[in-house]
């Protein structure tokens, strides 16, 4: 028997209301919490959210990893029905393309959102 369940995924931002509404355009989720400190997305059946929790002195971290920069701690994978559309969508509101990599099961493009924390669109074959 689990002894807890994953309510949020919490991501660091100098905006916690700029970055929840990035991701609330990608996942059509209700703004739950909105201040300066922070912000919560969470899906209309209640299910495991995205925070956004008020780091003013964030450092984005470095994709692809670079030795003595700030590493990626986790990131998101988001997959969708058309990578082309969903890709326009993030990159209309704000994200950034860095790159992808194919292979037999899956197409993935990189991105970094607009606090620069890297996050997958990805489809299946």
């Amino acid at each position: 028997m689990p002894i807890a369940t994953l309510a949020a995924t919490v991501l660091g931002t100098p905006d916690p209301r700029g970055l929840a509404r990035f991701y609330q355009r990608l996942l059509g989720w209700p703004l739950r919490d909105d201040t300066d400190e922070w912000a919560t997305l969470r899906p209309a059946d209640g299910g495991t959210g995205l925070s956004f929790q008020r780091e003013p002195e964030h450092v984005p971290p470095v994709w692809p990893p670079e030795p003595g920069a700030q590493q990626m701690q986790l990131h998101l994978d988001l997959l969708v029905e058309d990578l082309t559309a969903a890709g326009a969508v993030a990159e209309e509101a704000g994200a950034e393309h860095v790159g992808g990599h194919e292979d037999a099961e899956e197409i993935v493009r990189v991105y970094r959102d607009p606090a620069g924390h890297p996050f997958c669109l990805f489809v299946r074959r």
